[in-house]
């Protein structure tokens, strides 16, 4: 089984233009600054979602 890596700590490795590109410092992975910050919003919002499995009827 894979685990997907959540990119725990990374560091810039790449400026051009209006755009930052960011290394994974434990996977390796390099990807578009906002990719990460796209990333962190989804786990987020995963996270708050509510338990619809539940009947409270």
């Amino acid at each position: 089984m894979v685990i997907a890596c959540k990119h725990p700590r990374v560091r810039i490795v790449s400026r051009h233009e209006d755009t930052e590109y960011v290394e994974c410092l434990e996977c390796g992975d390099v990807f578009d600054s906002e990719e990460f910050h796209d990333m962190a919003i989804e786990e987020s919002v995963e996270k708050e979602e509510p338990d619809t499995n539940t009947n409270d009827e």
